[in-house]
């Protein structure tokens, strides 16, 4: 009988607004895989705490364990998501390196759920592949995609104070360009990065492909998984489901649905130019067809100085 591959299993990732929380709760109803949602801890103590972290990692691919980092991961805000009693964190902390910690705490998540295999919702870390890869290469991972048009507008309504995209200067004036060149950073570093691992541990899916036909995208997820296929993961939402006015389609658990953002009927003239001057060849790389013909030189010119920005910005880590 084969041994259960350690934890966790899969990092489900994605520039954020792409569908990662839906797809995280629909696997999360996998009857073998707890899914975290967006806990987003792990290189954060190794940043605080190990000095040199990232060459350190790339040489010896893990850090010994020790008691700093133990405290920096219990006290991280977003570690509290994983809901671990202080006896579970003390039991991983007997690990003998941060990976082997982490694994553990990622043991000690499913085991509350009563399922042998776990996995993270970050989308953030569609950036830090080869990092998880090195402290982890028994995992894989799950790249979603989405339309950036419709990344956008979700995302231009969604940011603030310093969420995804507002985090730069440059949003304030031009938030249509800088969502554009945001969504070209995260997909083409997870696609480029995820791709170099090859087809055991890098799956990539489309969101539009989700929403069309659920149960196929699912069933090519368990089984570049090793997972059998789960029904329950099409019945996410039931019991769950609220059609409240006021609510958002996440917060609302809603099943599926077409429509939720549609660039074509709400994306005005000027956004998409700018949008696809600065996108454009990503969206033709990934089949997304295009929506402009010629681009208008005030417009081209404006792309142009907000991309001379981007690469001069050091705020991108």
């Amino acid at each position: 009988m084969a041994l259960i591959p350690a934890n966790p299993r899969v990092f489900v990732v994605g520039c954020p607004r792409s569908g990662t929380t839906l797809l995280q709760r629909m696997l999360d109803s996998h009857s073998m895989l707890a899914v975290a949602n967006d806990t987003s801890f792990i290189h954060k103590p190794l940043k605080a705490v190990v000095p040199d972290w990232r060459r350190t990692i790339q040489q010896d691919g893990d850090v010994p364990l020790t008691p700093g980092l133990v405290d920096y991961t219990r006290t991280y805000k977003r570690f509290l998501r994983l809901g671990l009693s202080s006896e579970q964190v003390d039991r991983a902390a007997g690990a003998a390196t941060y990976s082997r910690f982490v694994s553990a705490l990622y043991d000690e998540f499913a085991a509350n759920s009563s399922k042998p295999l776990s996995g993270e919702k970050t989308p953030d870390y569609v950036r830090r592949i080869p990092l998880l890869h090195r402290l982890f290469p028994q995992s894989k991972f799950v790249h979603i995609v989405r339309d950036g048009r419709d990344v956008a507008l979700s995302s231009v309504e969604w940011a603030s104070k310093g969420i995804g995209p507002s985090k730069f200067e440059l949003f304030e004036k031009h938030p249509v360009a800088t969502t554009a060149m945001w969504w070209c950073w995260q997909v083409a570093t997870g696609r480029k990065d995820g791709k170099a691992l090859g087809n055991e541990f890098y799956h990539e899916l489309r969101y539009e492909q989700l929403l069309d036909d659920p149960a196929a995208t699912l069933r090519g997820i368990t089984e570049f998984l090793g997972l059998p296929y789960d029904p329950k993961m099409e019945r996410y939402h039931e019991g769950k489901s609220s059609y409240a006015p006021t609510a958002s389609a996440k917060s609302a658990w809603l099943p599926p649905t077409k429509g939720l953002r549609s660039w074509s009927a709400e994306m005005g003239p000027r956004d998409l130019q700018v949008f696809e001057a600065l996108a454009g060849d990503l969206l033709d790389e990934l089949d997304y067809p295009r929506a402009v013909g010629a681009i208008a030189v005030d417009i081209a010119a404006e792309a142009e100085q907000c991309r001379r920005w981007w690469h001069s910005s050091d705020a991108r880590d």
